[in-house]
């Protein structure tokens, strides 16, 4: 039987919903639970191990590190140690080694760039693991492209399918940094990862110049297609912020913002805020993201702010996709990624899009799951 071990961060992507830009440090971790921050990861490695059947035993710590996860799901467990409360990245790194000692077949780790980089440090660049995506950050290309796309993966392994194993980039950046505005990735090393092109995610591309006057162009249609008495909730990425820019207006290239007839009416909203706003204007809403350059992931991916409940409540059809060409075009024909910590939505927003590409000028181009279903 596959020996499948089992490592959650349960306080990995915790700040993300709340506008805190990451999860690192005790202080953030603190403030998100003060304000009512519910953990993502434990949900999303139970849909992971949903995905994957039952052929498979799991190793790890007991409670909410592993244990909790593969019960909740009826998979046989073996416990190696037990979880502390609150977790740490030691602990994480001591279940690592503890997992590379017993010989199991995979690592498998819920959690952001953080977590990589503790996994790395634990077992080195040979030994097999896989990242199930539950951080704010996601700059490293050991995840898989949803918690849905791992369990896949694992399934392949088990169903003795040549899936490719290679070595993927460990990144993560400084949240001070980040939360200033800079993002600064770094180079932590490489993990030896089980590769599928259909599940695996990119390393997102950071630090390259696109040509000033596409964005301009993109800002220029938008701006003129803005009606009066419509909310309008502006995304991260420099291509929202040129909407923000071509309105003569701050943004915070970082998180969500708000406009009401040209005007500000909400800065670097949160989870709550964003919903709130939302709300009072029902349908009366236009909520404008970019694509992650190399990833393609629209929502799922730096923007948690922007939850389910807050896409239903403005309306599917009131999602507006921004990107240039040049980012389309490196996707390489792979959809555009959405993964929104609710199936059932990520289902619903499948298919082909609308994506503004410049001045009058726009493609349709598939969003896909982050698990298709293929044929064999």
């Amino acid at each position: 039987m596959f020996k499948l071990g089992l490592i959650i961060n349960p306080l990995a992507g915790i700040g993300g919903p709340l506008a805190l830009k990451g999860s690192d440090g005790k202080a953030i971790v603190a403030e998100a639970l003060s304000r009512g921050a519910k953990p993502r990861s434990p949900g999303r490695a139970i849909e992971a191990l949903k995905a994957i059947g039952s052929q498979v035993k799991v190793l790890g710590l007991s409670g909410a590190m592993g244990g909790d996860i593969a019960q909740a799901v009826g998979l046989p467990f073996e416990a190696i140690g037990e979880s502390s409360s609150p977790s740490s990245a030691e602990d994480t790194k001591a279940a690592a080694i503890s997992l590379k000692e017993q010989g199991v077949d995979l690592i498998l780790f819920a959690g952001g760039d953080g977590t990589a980089r503790d996994i790395l440090e634990a077992v080195g660049s040979d030994y097999p693991v896989l990242g199930i995506p539950a951080g704010v950050k996601m700059h490293s290309g050991v995840y898989a492209v949803s918690p849905q796309a791992a369990g896949e993966i694992v399934k392949l392994l088990i169903g003795g399918q040549l899936v490719d194993i290679g070595l993927a980039e460990v990144r993560d950046i400084d949240e001070e940094r980040f939360r200033q505005g800079i993002v600064t990735s770094y180079f932590y090393g490489e993990l030896l990862v089980p590769r599928e092109g259909r599940f695996l995610q990119q390393v997102k591309s950071s630090g390259r110049e696109v040509e000033a006057i596409v964005l301009q162009d993109i800002a220029a249609d938008i701006v003129e297609s803005m009606e009066d008495d419509l909310l309008y909730i502006i995304g991260p990425g420099t291509t929202p912020r040129a909407v923000m820019e071509e309105l003569g207006l701050e943004n915070t290239l970082l998180g969500f913002d708000a406009l009401l007839n040209s005007k500000s009416v909400g800065t670097d909203l949160d989870e709550q805020a964003l919903f709130k706003l939302v709300q009072q204007h029902q349908l009366a809403v236009k909520i404008i993201i970019t694509a992650i350059g190399g990833q393609g992931h629209i929502i799922g991916r730096g923007n948690q702010q922007l939850s389910p409940r807050t896409i239903r409540a403005a309306g599917l059809d009131n999602v507006i996709i921004l990107a240039t060409k040049t980012k389309i075009t490196e996707l390489q024909g792979r959809p555009l990624q959405v993964d929104s910590n609710d199936p059932a939505l990520d289902q619903e927003l499948a298919g082909y899009r609308k994506v503004i590409t410049g001045y009058h000028d726009a493609i349709m181009y598939p969003v896909g799951l982050s698990v298709e279903k293929h044929s064999e």
